[in-house]
């Protein structure tokens, strides 16, 4: 971490468990974000949102701890109501919403984004969203999201980045990284490509 805070040259977004150690490690650092994620010891990817709601008062220090140093606090969390207000509690400058769920019934139910039961996600994701921005946080969103699923994730109110590594580094082993970005980059800021 420590080297790639030396030699980044655009905004460092470094994703940690809420725990002493990482917290320390992030005040030293001092990222452009910290968001605060889910740790599970087996699992390859965060598989759900930060449980907010069940730990307000050890995460409200954990964000004053990491404020203080100049650190602004990411939340990911799932687009729940109770996990929105209780990052707006906390302090956390922006929220993540988890788009796993989204992306799995998108790819389940045949990549079709109008689909009854992928539209009532996004409508979860949007009212989510909104509620974000209603409590003075930045809305962003991301996980699982990739070429044939962003566009509809992409055109929500007020989303502001879409985190989305996974796709982009597969799909550069077949296209490279450089045409992997651009390619996404056209989808987010074209979604009507992606159709």
């Amino acid at each position: 971490v420590r080297r790639l805070r030396e030699s980044v040259t655009v905004p460092l977004n470094l994703e940690l468990a809420a725990t002493d150690e990482m917290v320390e490690i992030a005040c030293r650092t001092r990222p452009e974000m910290a968001m605060l994620v889910p740790e599970g010891r087996l699992e390859v990817t965060t598989e759900g949102g930060l449980d907010v709601a069940g730990q307000v008062s050890r995460l409200r220090s954990v964000v004053v701890r990491l404020n203080d140093a100049g650190v602004p606090v990411s939340m990911f969390i799932d687009a729940d109501r109770e996990q929105v207000e209780a990052a707006a509690e906390c302090g956390a400058a922006v929220c993540e919403v988890h788009t796993g769920p989204y992306a799995h019934l998108h790819h389940r139910l045949g990549r079709d984004h109008r689909a009854g039961e992928v539209q009532e996600e996004l409508e979860r994701l949007e009212q989510a969203g909104l509620l974000i921005l209603a409590r003075g946080m930045q809305f962003n969103a991301g996980h699982a999201l990739n070429t044939r699923n962003v566009r509809p994730v992409a055109e929500l109110p007020g989303v502001r980045e879409l985190h989305i590594g996974h796709s982009i580094v597969s799909r550069a082993i077949f296209v490279g990284l450089r045409e992997a970005v651009a390619e996404m980059v056209r989808l987010i800021a074209r979604p009507e490509a992606s159709d």
